[in-house]
């Protein structure tokens, strides 16, 4: 996600936890409010003018993030935020697991298509 020109770290922290919750907000349903459960907002990597790095959303419980993770399928229609994904954070072990099933999808559907 592109950042802000601004090089002051409290209003930029302030303005990633805002952009956060309106994120959240487009993927709950209106009965809902996970935009409250967000406990800390991390970029990741070094800050740079202009430059995108992952934001780390930490939630306060499980069941809200479980919820987001179902209805991340949202933001697809949603034009202005096109260039965001809702990822899980995974450790080096479980991102090499999904990389490698992911190969393997791959290849079973090109020898399936290639019949």
């Amino acid at each position: 996600m592109k950042e802000k020109k601004n090089p002051n770290k409290f209003t930029r922290e302030r303005e990633e936890r805002e952009l956060a919750i309106i994120v959240i907000k487009r993927v709950q349903d209106s009965t809902q409010e996970f935009d409250q459960e967000v406990e800390e907002v991390i970029r990741m990597g070094r800050y740079s003018e202009g430059g995108r790095r992952p934001m780390k959303v930490r939630m306060r419980s499980q069941v809200s993030l479980e919820e987001i993770m179902v209805r991340k399928g949202k933001m697809a229609d949603d034009v202005e935020h096109k260039d965001i994904w809702i990822k899980r954070d995974m450790n080096l072990e479980k991102r090499e697991k999904e990389k490698m099933q992911k190969s393997e999808a791959k290849e079973k559907k090109t020898r399936k298509g290639q019949r």
